[in-house]
């Protein structure tokens, strides 16, 4: 458009109003814009934030009616806007969509020279290179390893995402949309919805064997803010020592590190956590995934557990992870310990592993004598957790379609888990399998081996494959070892991802 054009425009078509009408949108005050130079102005603010990461790829723009309206400009400048962006391949229309900004410039600074694929920044330009199997310490090494590009992820701790049913959520919320009131829109209750404190009781009870009251669920935004809450809770307790499994989850560990609590290793072995250790510790409190032991899967036997619900019973204070109880393919289900000692336990879910971890809702519950505290420290924390998500989890669940859903991915999953043992068995010969029985991942070891297995994690993922060493999640020195997630990949992408590990080992070997 030209001057004279833009001229024209400016005498017939832009909206009264006031000289210094402005919009939300990036902050635009068309005060700023030369007179005759309007068109200009707004491209370049429109390009500047596409290449500084204030509006990534993906994002959608205002429709240009409205933009128009909230800066006092014609349409039309919007529209010529709109189109040198798209001639310049920074954006798209997508029709109902509106438009959306489908790619970055990335002009790569003098001499520099990137990796294909690799890492960017937020302005599209090449990110400094990431090692997430560097010892560094403070480094978050799984969130460092989550944003590196690879072909084939073997990471532990995610479902079948592509099972995910939309069609049961969508009639779910349509449902939930048409009957809530206005009011229903405000804030909610910060221990969680009671529909859904309501379903979670009664899917507990026919899925874990635990009987409890809606009054003692407190809905969280899944277990790691449960082992947030539970930190500070205890620590105002007067708890300062937290027992945790060796091998156990990273993430955990980290979780309650981060609350200033101190953890004390406890070794695992093939009948589950060594409770005699755990006395001997001092801990006032333990952290454990009994049902299937993260990362070895092995289950806590009659005789631990029997030991276990005594120390709980003199004093001590148990944290139940039951993080993927619900997904076992050769074994009979494994009651939950909040089941057979209520009063010492404190017991942690989600739906993270059964239908996504975006979703970020899970429960918690604990001893009569600590829930008003992890209630307000949950209010204080976030105000509660979404409620419309609630809701539609809560229909979810009372309707059976959270069963029927379960049903079928353990399908997808048994036979996912089959093609990555028969895939280690054929092309790692060397290696040991162990927790095959259940769960969403394979924990495999190399005895006698001369390697690290962060030497062969990262010599995997220059093959473009991600897997998480088993030292990570060690404190006490052992043999070196992955853990393998096989849920949320294609049984061929698991062939070929087992087939580039025995690359990498031959590698390093």
């Amino acid at each position: 458009m030209s001057s004279a054009e833009e001229g024209r425009l400016k005498g017939s078509r832009i909206l009264k109003g006031p000289p210094n009408a402005g919009s939300d949108f990036l902050l635009l005050d068309i005060g700023e814009a030369p007179p005759r130079g309007r068109t200009d102005w707004l491209t370049s603010r429109i390009r500047s934030a596409i290449a500084d990461g204030t509006l990534p790829v993906g994002s959608r723009l205002p429709a240009g009616r409205v933009l128009a309206a909230e800066l006092r400009v014609s349409r039309g400048l919007v529209t010529e806007v709109y189109q040198r962006l798209a001639d310049a391949g920074q954006v798209a229309g997508r029709g109902r969509a509106g438009t959306v900004v489908v790619a970055a410039p990335a002009p790569a600074p003098s001499g520099a020279s990137t990796r294909s694929g690799g890492p960017v920044g937020p302005a599209g330009l090449p990110a400094a290179p990431v090692d997430p199997f560097a010892p560094l310490p403070g480094v978050a090494l799984i969130d460092a390893l989550r944003a590196v590009p690879c072909r084939i992820d073997l990471s532990p701790g995610v479902p079948d995402l592509t099972a995910f049913p939309r069609t049961a959520w969508l009639q779910a919320e349509r449902r939930v949309l048409a009957e809530l009131t206005p009011a229903d829109f405000g804030y909610g209750n910060a221990q969680g919805a009671p529909a859904l404190r309501e379903a979670v009781v009664g899917w507990l009870a026919r899925n874990r064997g635990i009987r409890a009251d809606p009054g003692e669920v407190v809905i969280v935004s899944g277990v790691a803010q449960a082992l947030a809450l539970l930190a500070r809770v205890l620590r105002e307790d007067g708890v300062r020592r937290v027992a945790v499994e060796d091998p156990g989850s990273l993430g955990a560990r980290r979780q309650l590190e981060y609350g200033r609590l101190e953890t004390v290793p406890v070794r695992v072995d093939e009948a589950g956590l060594d409770i005699a250790a755990l006395a001997a510790g001092g801990a006032d409190a333990v952290l454990l995934t009994p049902a299937h032991q993260f990362p070895t899967g092995v289950v806590l036997d009659g005789e631990r557990r029997r030991e276990l619900l005594a120390w709980a019973a003199a004093g001590g204070l148990v944290i139940e992870d039951d993080y993927d109880a619900e997904h076992r393919y050769d074994r009979a289900p494994v009651p939950a310990l909040r089941a057979l000692l209520p009063e010492a336990v404190c017991y942690a879910g989600s739906v993270s592993k059964l239908l996504a971890p975006a979703l970020r809702l899970g429960w918690l519950l604990v001893p009569p004598r600590l829930l008003d505290a992890v209630v307000e420290e949950k209010r204080y924390a976030d105000l509660g957790s979404p409620v419309l998500a609630q809701l539609v989890l809560a229909r979810l669940m009372d309707s059976g379609e959270l069963e029927r859903h379960l049903r079928f991915v353990r399908r997808r999953h048994r036979r996912r888990r089959d093609a990555m043992l028969r895939a280690v068995g054929a092309r790692l010969p060397g290696a040991r399998v162990h927790g095959a029985a259940a769960g969403l991942h394979l924990m495999v070891t190399f005895d006698g081996a001369d390697f690290t297995d962060t030497a062969l994690a990262s010599a995997a993922l220059a093959l473009g494959v991600k897997a998480h060493p088993l030292s990570w999640h060690r404190v006490e020195p052992g043999p070196p070892g992955l853990v393998l997630g096989y849920a949320a990949g294609a049984v061929g992408d698991i062939e070929e991802g087992v087939a580039l590990l025995a690359r990498a080992l031959r590698r390093i070997g």
